[in-house]
């Protein structure tokens, strides 16, 4: 029993870390960049997209972005989410290595919707 409640601890402890680590490195001022005419850009998968999403945010999965050709105008600001935060960091930096310069990264849904909030 002891030991459960060590792991247990153990895994909250990491878990509150990394929420921490991923909100503290979101990129700021994303609200005004999104007032600016920035594109959300979702990268779940269409079934997670349909659990819910930011309005007029696009879909796209990260899957999909590894293609050679990509819909996307690399004259307009990007701003990746997900789920958990890790796939829009992966989706920003590949779009960066595809040559799209505005591109930066909401992190987690949850958080890009509670930074959003937070500065209106």
């Amino acid at each position: 029993m002891k030991t459960i409640g060590i792991i247990l601890g153990t895994c909250l402890i990491i878990y509150i870390g990394y929420r921490t680590y991923r909100f503290l490195n979101l990129d700021k001022g994303l609200r005004k960049k999104i007032e600016q005419g920035a594109i959300i850009l979702d990268v779940r998968t269409p079934s997670e997209y349909e659990t819910g999403h930011i309005n007029h945010s696009i879909n796209i999965p990260l899957s999909r972005l590894h293609a050679k050709k990509l819909s996307l105008d690399k004259n307009e600001t990007y701003i990746t989410v997900c789920s958990h935060g890790l796939r829009s960091v992966r989706a920003m930096n590949l779009l960066k290595e595809k040559g799209y310069r505005k591109v930066f990264n909401g992190g987690a849904l949850a958080d890009l919707e509670s930074e959003i909030q937070k500065e209106k």
